[in-house]
């Protein structure tokens, strides 16, 4: 947003502030319910290694990445992405990068959630994990191409498919006894 602004040398108006203001709010008040979760994430290049920064941003654990799409600069990107991190990212591009590699490595670790196309439905019936769908193709449900993924707006939208998901699976699995009606 900063290198937009600067290039067009204008400033960047309220109502982007105001989402800004409105997503942090977000992050600082549900921060315990994202912290510490473990995400495999599949897709194109551009949106998984935004993905993998923004896990890392809500601090969550971007444990497994994979795209299919081949390109050399997707090792040095995940590499600069994930240096300094206190754990584990395994990751893959390229041909040999599908989802069968991705379900071998979530049967031998699983993770909290997944997030990705409607291929990775598949591991998420299989291994009982949470999905969020996001990128392409989304086939099996409807009206993804309205609502924004990208942006401060975007970002919101994430964080409550995320958030929704986690909470959901957090009350399905709570004994009777702990499941509450408020957060």
């Amino acid at each position: 947003m900063d290198a937009l602004r600067k290039m067009a040398g204008v400033t960047v108006p309220e109502s982007v502030n105001f989402e800004r203001g409105q997503v942090v709010d977000i992050l600082s008040d549900y921060s315990q319910y994202f912290y510490g979760k473990k995400v495999a994430l599949a897709g194109d290049p551009d949106q998984v290694l935004a993905l993998v920064e923004f896990c890392i941003t809500l601090g969550m654990i971007p444990a497994y990445v994979v795209s299919g799409t081949a390109g050399k600069d997707f090792d040095d990107r995940m590499a600069a992405l994930v240096k300094g991190v206190p754990y584990e990212c395994k990751y893959k591009n390229g041909e040999r990068a599908d989802m069968y590699l991705l379900h071998q490595w979530i049967k031998n670790e699983p993770v909290d959630l997944l997030i990705g196309n409607t291929y990775l439905k598949y591991i998420a019936r299989d291994e009982d994990i949470p999905l969020v769908r996001h990128g392409f193709p989304i086939l099996d449900r409807v009206g993804h191409q309205y609502f924004p993924t990208v942006g401060y707006t975007g970002a919101m939208r994430l964080m409550e498919q995320i958030l929704s998901a986690l909470m959901d699976r957090q009350d399905r699995d709570a004994p009777e006894t702990r499941v509450e009606l408020q957060m």
